[in-house]
């Protein structure tokens, strides 16, 4: 009897997933079915951009993090697709830090070429998963809002890839409830527009605050003050940047600081993370932890380690992004293919106590990069996945570290070139900073307003 697969989501790392099996039924491999199941009414995950905060249109909490005005905070070279790139998409080389819907056009256009839409299911959610231990399969309860229909149906494997950016982590401050301004957390943030002439409040010291705080400077916020729990953001911000260490409580429009400052504030946006949340699995089945490079309990990142038919693609912090999923699906689906055997359980506790010591024995970013270029690595040496040069890719993303120190400001003005062509992306025609429209017509004309020539997804 043919195997079923369900795979939850269809964003990166779930298209990466049905990329990954249709690369092999195209080489004439049987494959097993797949179901995808999509909350959303269209794929792409974050990359979707929805106006929407809080619920969607069926009352279901909505799944995107993604702002207008979002630009790549890392070169596309970085993440270009081994099997697909950016110069194929789009017929020539286009500047290193694409806005949000270039990128979405480049994801998009990779997986309309490879024809896998017919096997995802729009605007269903995921309800429950169980695993039956007598016939070692699992039952899968969706909700199809097409039809306002609850239905179960048994697969043999399962795969999450429903991401871990969607449910924010929203701390509390003494005071907040009362703050006459707008609070938000960076989930619910869409257009920095809205802080224009405001002196805002930014909690948080990670890549979301650096960018959100970037993008409202862009778009004229009189003053922002980052407020940090344990490192500030070492960066040479301008001059209506400040830094203080955590947020207390606020007292009217006064923000009270752990050093004993204060700051008269307008908005705050909480810049404060995401937890890995999965409602619909029962805790037997469900991944715990907080945002880090090797997570416990599953085997090569992926395999949950007690049942090794339960999928989780992309649960680990990035620095590698898609061409990462890719390696992850790939080793996958050759796992279940039956190319590889997995080991026996005690080998896979070891193997994932082994990683774990590495990630812990990290001092800085540089050796973070060097260990996911390692754990990459280890992934797609086992499959025939196209050639990629992590070790440039390494280069480049070093060379990203130094070149934000540099000029936070001016860090997207960079040009690198792709490991794939070797050929040096553009510079844009417009700085990032008077860059203003985020459109790829205006992204990829030859100034802001043009039109494009066609995209290779047209």
């Amino acid at each position: 009897m043919t195997k079923r697969i369900c795979i939850i989501g269809a964003g990166p790392s779930g298209l990466a997933v049905l990329r990954a099996f249709e690369s092999a039924r195209r080489q004439g491999v049987e494959i097993p079915e797949l179901v995808c199941y999509e909350k959303q009414d269209d794929w792409g995950g974050l990359w979707h951009y929805t106006w929407r905060t809080g619920l969607d249109a069926h009352g279901e909490p909505v799944h995107g993090s993604m702002y207008r005005y979002l630009w790549s905070n890392g070169p596309k070279e970085c993440l270009e697709f081994a099997d697909y790139p950016f110069e194929e998409h789009f017929g020539r080389p286009i500047p290193s830090y694409p806005p949000r819907a270039v990128l979405h056009d480049y994801i998009i256009g990779r997986v309309e070429k490879s024809g896998v839409r017919r096997y995802i299911q729009f605007q269903t959610p995921v309800r429950w998963v169980e695993y039956h231990e007598d016939a070692d399969n699992f039952s899968v309860t969706v909700h199809d809002h097409n039809n306002d229909e609850v239905d179960t149906e048994t697969f043999d494997y399962v795969f999450v890839a429903s991401g871990h950016f969607s449910t924010p982590n929203v701390p509390y401050f003494p005071g907040v409830e009362v703050f006459p301004g707008r609070v938000l957390h960076a989930h619910d943030f869409r257009d920095a527009c809205e802080f224009s002439g405001k002196r805002l409040l930014v909690v948080g010291s990670s890549y979301s605050a650096e960018d959100i705080a970037s993008q409202c400077y862009k778009y004229g916020a009189e003053s922002i003050t980052f407020s940090y729990r344990s490192a500030a953001l070492e960066f040479d911000w301008p001059e209506s940047f400040s830094s203080k260490p955590l947020l207390t409580h606020l007292d009217g429009k006064t923000a009270h600081f752990k050093d004993g400052s204060a700051v008269e504030v307008d908005a705050i946006i909480l810049c404060t993370g995401y937890l890995h949340h999965f409602p619909f699995l029962p805790d037997d089945l469900r991944l715990r932890t907080n945002n880090r490079l090797y997570p416990l309990n599953l085997y090569k990142g992926v395999f949950w380690e007690a049942n090794p038919r339960l999928v989780y693609i992309g649960m680990q912090d990035q620095y590698y992004t898609f061409n990462m999923f890719d390696a992850q699906a790939w080793y996958a689906r050759d796992v279940i293919l039956g190319r590889m055997q997995l080991p026996e359980a005690d080998t896979m506790a070891a193997d994932i106590k082994k990683w774990r010591a590495l990630e812990e024995a990290l001092e800085d970013p540089f050796q973070a990069i060097d260990f996911q270029t390692e754990y990459t690595r280890d992934l797609l040496a086992a499959t025939d996945y196209p050639t990629l040069d992590v070790d440039r890719i390494a280069e480049l993303f070093k060379e990203w570290e130094h070149h934000k120190v540099e000029d936070i400001m001016g860090f997207r003005d960079r040009s690198y070139p792709s490991t794939l062509t070797g050929n040096m992306a553009p510079v844009h025609h417009t700085p990032w900073l008077q860059a203003m429209d985020d459109s790829l017509a205006a992204f990829l004309g030859d100034a802001e307003g043009e039109t494009p020539p066609a995209a290779g997804s047209q």
